[in-house]
């Protein structure tokens, strides 16, 4: 198999980065695709107490196990099979079984700080970075942490205040300057997404012909 085709979606939280990655996955293949969410790869903290891990800085680079990210991203573009952590929200910790990954023709990285660190850019072929207002981002974060990852509204306004607006304008505004194209207004931007299909498609057909 040729190298795969590596994708990178970014954005604040909330931007609708995976509603861009889910709309392309649902595009292609299912059998020449898949998703990493860099979620999955926050540290394990198991030698932490609840109460400590509760305290974790989650928007900062360090919180992420980059080192791992980048491994088995590596060790898919050789065309080998990788298990993917599974990080449970609820807990703040990994759990202790992981999902099997295997190769495809094409891969999606999705997450906040994936165009934070050269060595992940350098893997990616495509560079995307979701824009989307702050108002409309943290109502969708507030809404997505008490649905899905049982947190309470004074929470989650008190994290964003301290640690994921710092976060953002530090860390994931600046990559915007890394991005091969900017799509504004997440998820509901149909036109860009299905000019990112078609290119992505376009991409991987020449590297198939090329055998690279």
């Amino acid at each position: 198999m040729s190298k795969p085709v590596v994708i990178g979606v970014t954005g604040g939280t909330g931007s609708g980065k995976s509603t861009v990655a889910k709309s392309i996955f649902q595009a292609i293949p299912e059998e020449n695709i898949l998703i990493i969410e860099q979620d999955a790869y926050y540290k394990d903290q198991s030698d932490l107490t609840f109460e400590e891990r509760v305290k974790t800085n989650y928007d900062h680079p360090l919180a992420f196990d980059t080192e791992l990210l980048i491994e088995q991203v590596k060790a898919l573009c050789r065309n080998e099979t990788v298990q993917k952590p599974i990080y449970n929200f609820s807990k703040h910790n990994r759990e202790t079984v992981t999902i099997t990954l295997v190769p495809r023709d094409i891969i999606i990285l999705e997450g906040i700080m994936i165009l934070e660190d050269a060595r992940l850019r350098e893997l990616m072929d495509i560079k995307i970075f979701v824009d989307t207002d702050a108002d409309v981002r943290i109502i969708r974060r507030i809404v997505r942490d008490i649905n899905e990852r049982g947190r309470t509204l004074e929470s989650v306004i008190d994290q964003y205040l301290n640690t994921v607006k710092p976060a953002h304008d530090q860390f994931i505004e600046p990559t915007k300057k890394f991005a091969d194209i900017i799509i504004p207004e997440g998820g509901y931007n149909r036109v860009a997404i299905d000019i990112m299909t078609t290119k992505i498609m376009a991409v991987m057909q020449e590297k198939k012909k090329g055998g690279v």
